[in-house]
């Protein structure tokens, strides 16, 4: 038998699950996925059924082994990741009671305006590191309970949606501290879930699973799964990490100073904490880390990249993203004061406000669609410095370096953009395969690869590209921002008037 030298990364996303092998330098070997599909029965509802995810994850592991020419048996430690929220709920046997309730299901306002009644918001944000909100996984129970007696009655386990394909790969039930918290269940300071939240909603602590550390052994694969899988019974299992703080490990982003920011069609800013700092309002997220005895705040924008892919599907259809950009460059810095707001589908960070309108201000005949483009970059990137003047304003200090990824920083001219605006130097990584990355760095850091989650960083990620501030567009920006601050309390009466005109409603 070959000595296992291979870490394999699973990740349980929300439109496929994807499975990652990585060898002992980090060095990805290959890369297979398998979709899933999304049901949508109600209005605001969004919804899957777990054993899509465990179909997936057999598949995508039996497809990459393929890929790499391996067997199971070159595989020393599985990681797992995935989609974060989401609820899952099983019986005494162990068997799906309902499809799962995702983390983009806005059907639990009300039960969120419950919980922080019954806590006390103030409180709640004390002991969580934040407001309770639609998207998170505690006020999804509480509807369950207040429109699903029968199916709650049965309830004896509650997963995330990662959590059950490890129930599926392991027999155990397990969870990892970072997913955990983003349950907002867990007393963020200690780690673990709160008896205090638990009792005061009328959960059951029984029902919540026993929490580990990223790299931490959860349990190892069954003869039944090393049959659908591919995998040798007998591999170990890492606890792994939500999407979001494996994506942090993927990109390096695990010490204090270095900032993790992935402009896709929403935006993510992820900052490692070295202490459960909480945003007094809760106008960050703070969740527990990947990387044992870390943590992070997050604060997430809507609509990134999104807005220019909505302003060229709209306005320019006929031309693409790179012809787009050429006309941006020549365009000063500021735009020649167009103002351009991306709350395109409402926003998040630091505005949590369905109701958030997008707007160009500031037009005038001077202007074209050079200055319009560039007005939606620097609108996103002033929209990410939201969260970065949060973060900082909490209790992080200085920032050394941003790590960014995703669709957006592949344009020159939108990375010295958000160098300028973040004032910070923007760097770029070879690791372009996100959560799943970290996912099996993690694993390989439980297998004893890597001594720790930093120097398995050191060892897998580099940084490619480096851009730093310009001094000139800095001085620019510093007085354009403020401008940008204060169109959202301006405009906001209008917006829901705005919304109460339209006949679509919301969005």
């Amino acid at each position: 038998m070959s000595t296992p030298s291979l870490f394999l990364g699973i990740d349980v996303s929300t439109t496929a699950t994807k499975a990652l092998l990585i060898d002992e330098l980090g060095q990805v070997v290959a890369v297979a996925s398998s979709p899933h599909t999304l049901q949508t029965p109600r209005p605001l509802w969004s919804e899957q059924e777990p054993h899509e995810w465990w179909l997936a994850a057999s598949a995508s592991c039996r497809s990459v082994l393929e890929k790499a020419g391996v067997s199971g048996e070159n595989v020393a430690a599985v990681g797992l990741t995935g989609q974060m929220h989401g609820l899952v709920l099983l019986d005494e046997k162990g068997e799906v009671l309902r499809p799962a309730i995702l983390w983009n299901d806005q059907r639990t306002q009300s039960q969120c305006d419950e919980i922080h009644q019954r806590i006390g918001k103030e409180k709640f944000i004390q002991i969580t590191g934040n407001v309770a909100l639609t998207g998170f996984t505690a006020p999804k129970i509480l509807w369950v309970k207040e429109n699903e007696p029968a199916v709650y009655a049965k309830v004896k386990h509650v997963l995330l949606p990662k959590d059950y394909v490890r129930y599926k790969l392991t027999a155990t039930y397990a969870m990892d501290k970072a997913d955990g918290a983003g349950t907002v269940l867990f007393d963020l300071k200690s780690r673990d879930w709160s008896s205090e939240v638990l009792d005061e909603l009328d959960i059951d602590p029984a029902w919540m699973p026993p929490t580990f550390e990223g790299p931490q052994f959860t349990g190892r694969i069954t003869p039944g799964a090393a049959a659908a899988t591919g995998l040798i019974a007998g591999t170990p299992v890492a606890a792994g990490g939500g999407d979001q703080a494996a994506q942090a490990v993927g990109v390096g982003a695990v010490e204090p100073g270095v900032v993790a920011l992935t402009v896709g069609t929403s935006g993510v800013v992820f900052a490692t904490t070295p202490s459960a700092l909480i945003e007094p309002e809760g106008r960050l997220h703070a969740f527990c880390h990947a990387a044992p005895g870390r943590w992070h705040f997050m604060g997430v924008m809507l609509s990134a990249a999104g807005s220019l892919q909505w302003y060229r599907d709209t306005l320019a259809p006929q031309m693409s993203f790179d012809e787009l950009l050429r006309e941006a460059g020549p365009v000063p810095a500021g735009s020649e004061g167009l103002q351009f707001l991306p709350y395109l589908s409402g926003e998040r960070t630091p505005y949590p406000d369905p109701l958030a309108r997008g707007a160009f201000v500031g037009l005038t005949l001077r202007h074209g669609r050079g200055h319009l483009t560039r007005a939606v970059l620097e609108g996103v990137s002033f929209g990410l410095k939201d969260s970065f003047t949060l973060i900082q304003n909490a209790g992080l200090g200085e920032i050394s370096q941003v790590r960014a990824s995703g669709g957006g920083v592949k344009s020159a001219l939108w990375r010295q953009i958000l160098a300028s605006v973040l004032e910070a130097e923007l760097a770029t990584v070879n690791t372009t395969e996100g959560a799943a990355f970290g996912a099996a760095l993690l694993a390989g850091v439980g297998a004893g690869a890597w001594p720790d989650v930093e120097s398995a960083c050191k060892t897998a990620v580099k940084v490619t590209g480096s851009m730093m501030p310009d001094a000139a567009q800095v001085e620019i920006y510093r007085e354009a921002y403020p401008l940008y601050r204060g169109l959202y309390p301006a405009l906001k009466p209008s917006f829901g008037e705005i919304t109460r005109r339209s006949p679509e409603g919301i969005f």
